[in-house]
């Protein structure tokens, strides 16, 4: 399935890793200071959108939509939205977890956003991956040190983990307690996932 690649403008220190991500058929749409990604990520974008208040609107043949500056939608968020409106069923976002926590929530909530819309969506950054795990089973193999499921909205109940050091069955976490941090698949095992009701963010360190 092709894939709707956004690319922020938060650092990215490993373009090599971020790379191994990357598809020949991704349309890839770089938001405003994410522009400063591409020749790292080896990438043409596809589409530019920005406000253009932290990179100079570039002179260039690809389209470009500028946006106001006094807005209700971040570049990111209006790029998600411009590729669910082209029809886009994955999506896969880098560049959104920085200094500015602020445009990092923003953009984890993102994730939550394309959940909400039955949009696939992967957020990666050098350290980690993340994913939002709901009644839709998801999976975490034994390469990755660490998992944690974070509650970021409402209350999830029914919560299965299968194949971790810390199992769970039935289980509920709401945003005043979370307790599902730093698991650990069983070694050769997969861990199974699945969130009767509600939903939570599914962190994968690497």
């Amino acid at each position: 399935m092709k894939r709707c690649v956004i690319i922020g403008g938060a650092p990215i220190a490993d373009y090599e890793k971020i790379k191994e991500y990357l598809r020949a058929d991704d349309f890839y749409i770089c938001c405003d200071c994410g522009l400063d990604h591409a020749e790292g990520l080896g990438i043409t974008p596809d589409l530019i959108v920005g406000d253009f208040d932290s990179h100079e609107k570039p002179e260039t043949d690809i389209e470009t939509i500028t946006l106001p500056r006094e807005k209700d939608d971040t570049d990111t968020y209006f790029a998600a939205k411009e590729g669910i409106r082209r029809g886009f069923e994955y999506f896969l976002i880098t560049g959104g977890v920085g200094a500015r926590a602020d445009h990092t929530l923003a953009n984890i909530y993102l994730l939550y956003f394309l959940y909400e819309r039955n949009k696939k969506a992967v957020m990666i950054n050098d350290f980690s991956e993340m994913e939002i795990a709901g009644s839709e089973k998801v999976y975490v193999d034994d390469s990755y040190p660490y998992f944690s499921l974070v509650n970021i909205a409402g209350t999830a109940r029914g919560i299965t983990i299968e194949n971790a050091k810390f199992p769970l069955t039935d289980g509920e976490i709401k945003p005043g307690y979370q307790y599902g941090f730093s698991n650990e698949v069983l070694p050769g095992k997969r861990a199974e996932i699945t969130v009767k009701e509600g939903s939570l963010l599914l962190v994968k360190d690497r």
